[in-house]
């Protein structure tokens, strides 16, 4: 990834590595809380909803060529059940470690000269900024990885009935009464002769009693 640009230090995923200094071997932990970022989980699927509180806890280390973060991302997460389609809440714990280099030091921690140069090798590494490096990527990462592609409500739902839709978690009896497709024709041709016969029966009641009458 190419050098960070402008990060702004209020943005609450952007922290601040200045304390640290450029000492190998410098710890600092930090505690923070943000509210979620848009788009924060598995599109369509689930995720933790935007502006909802994530904690963040994370340990910052000062390495030879940048900081080594560290961390673990807490929130309640939200979606629907791929079984029944009923909403589901998730408790999601992401973690995480990323290195942020120092735009002036190469990947064994050596300064060079013209940072950038070989655009190959920064593609997938991340800068910092004037000592600042931002987190969002980072924990987007993670809690896709941490969270579901299939989520169901409980790991034994029964999901919908596939003939009505109903929700069999709800009526463990529920069921329909199976009609083999090969024997329908063979009914529908017995009801058929059986009212034949009820009318040549009725018909045939009809001429005794007239016979009776006369």
């Amino acid at each position: 990834m190419a050098l960070n640009a402008r990060l702004d230090h209020r943005n609450p995923l952007v922290f601040d590595t200045h304390e640290l200094g450029r000492r190998p071997g410098a710890l600092q932990r930090l505690t923070r809380t943000v509210d979620a970022p848009k788009d924060l989980g598995i599109q369509g699927v689930i995720g933790v909803p935007e502006g909802a509180p994530v904690e963040l806890e994370l340990r910052l280390e000062s390495v030879m060529e940048g900081v080594l973060v560290t961390g673990t991302a807490r929130a309640q997460a939200e979606g629907e059940c791929v079984r029944c389609l009923e909403p589901l809440g998730l408790e999601l714990e992401a973690d995480f470690q990323e290195m942020f280099s120092y735009p002036d030091a190469d990947d064994r921690g050596r300064v060079i000269a013209e940072p950038g140069d070989d655009a190959e090798d920064d593609e997938d590494r991340l800068f910092l900024e004037d000592g600042l490096f931002d987190l969002e990527s980072v924990l987007r990462d993670a809690v896709v990885l941490a969270l579901p592609m299939q989520p169901v409500c409980q790991e034994d739902c029964p999901g919908l009935c596939s003939q009505c839709g109903a929700r069999l978690a709800d009526d463990p009896d529920h069921h329909h009464d199976a009609v083999d497709i090969r024997w329908a024709a063979l009914q529908g041709l017995a009801g058929s002769l059986e009212d034949g016969e009820k009318d040549e029966m009725s018909g045939a009641e009809a001429g005794v009693d007239e016979k009776q009458e006369k």
